[in-house]
């Protein structure tokens, strides 16, 4: 367990966060709010606590069998609106001053969402978060590890009714047995049009997927990419090129990615020198925020406030934000960890 100052530290220290999807982040609150306004159209319980009990995964396929259920519930642009607006005040109240959230177009389109609608109510959202909260919010459209139509139609929307907050393709869905190469087109296109790469590779499935996201996609971080820690040549390819990897502990143990936090491999990646940054990936669901993963990647790496304070400036530097956004949320930690420090001087 980490020190009650350490804890402190954590909970003040001014944070990006570059792995969390939009559905994923909505808190109980939020859901059983959305579960409400559709009772008898859905199972998910319109009580905040017994969403928490219906977020209890056996492991990674039951988590997506749960997961669209919950898409289920955004149904209206005021639905969007009010899910993306939530979970930016929630980001805000543990300090997170910029965030990139994954955000899965093609499940609202098949709900009956203009592309256009789409990216203006999301937009809208994400203007009313910055004014409402300060939190600036960027998106990653998410193609949803299917190819064929709905990879065509996430590009589509991407390139056709780009939103200015639009920096980043990713890839997420099932793993195992998809192959990350047969999206190369996609990301190709995506490049070419300026879009950043992240996509989700070897998080259930082998070092080999990590592999074709870098190699096939040129991803600039993975999302996850653990498994990455089987291979010592990926390892020494990622250090080399300071390829990022997206790394949500408590995630990983609750989708049974990994056996326990103990297990985790994120001491071996950092000891390989492979670039991290600690996120939540879908926090309510996992009963975790940011500040705890902070709290759990102390402990697994025997962190002081200063490393701590360098995982947040780990985060920044990797983002997509701009170079006088970065300067500013760097100088802000910095701010920070010198007036906030426990450590003698």
């Amino acid at each position: 367990m980490i020190s009650p100052e350490l804890t402190r530290f954590i909970a003040g220290l001014p944070k990006a966060e570059l792995h969390v999807h939009h559905i994923g982040a909505a808190s109980p609150h939020i859901v059983a709010e959305l579960a409400a306004r559709y009772e008898g159209t859905t199972a998910v319980p319109a009580d905040p606590a017994q969403v928490e009990a219906f977020y209890d995964f056996r492991d990674f396929s039951h988590f997506l069998q749960i997961y669209p259920q919950i898409v289920d519930l955004v149904r209206t642009p005021e639905d969007l609106w009010t899910l993306i607006h939530g979970v930016g005040g929630d980001m805000a109240a543990q300090q997170v001053r910029y965030a990139e959230l994954t955000v899965t177009p093609q499940p609202h389109l098949a709900r009956g969402f203009a592309p256009q609608e789409f990216c203006e109510v999301i937009e809208d959202a994400r203007r009313r978060v910055e004014a409402d909260f300060g939190t600036i919010l960027r998106w990653c459209f998410d193609i949803p590890g299917i190819p064929g139509p709905p990879a065509e139609q996430t590009l589509s929307i991407a390139l056709g009714h780009r939103p200015d907050g639009l920096v980043s393709l990713g890839l997420g869905g099932a793993e195992a047995g998809v192959s990350r190469s047969q999206f190369a087109p996609y990301f190709a296109a995506a490049r070419a049009a300026g879009l950043h790469s992240v996509p989700h590779a070897g998080e259930v499935t082998d070092a080999e997927y990590v592999w074709q996201a870098v190699r096939d996609l040129g991803a600039e971080r993975v999302a996850h990419g653990i498994r990455g820690v089987e291979d010592p040549a990926l390892l020494e390819h990622l250090a080399e090129h300071g390829i990022t990897l997206e790394v949500c502990p408590t995630s990983n143990v609750c989708t049974r990615a990994v056996p326990s936090l103990a297990e985790h491999p994120l001491p071996a990646l950092v000891a390989a020198g492979v670039p991290i940054t600690v996120n939540t990936d879908d926090p309510p669901m996992f009963g975790t925020d940011l500040n705890r993963e902070y709290a759990v990647a102390a402990e697994l790496l025997s962190l002081d406030e200063k490393g701590v304070a360098d995982l947040a400036r780990a985060a920044v530097e990797a983002s997509f934000l701009g170079a006088e956004g970065k300067a500013a949320l760097l100088a802000e930690i910095d701010a920070y960890a010198g007036q906030n420090s426990s450590a003698p001087t």
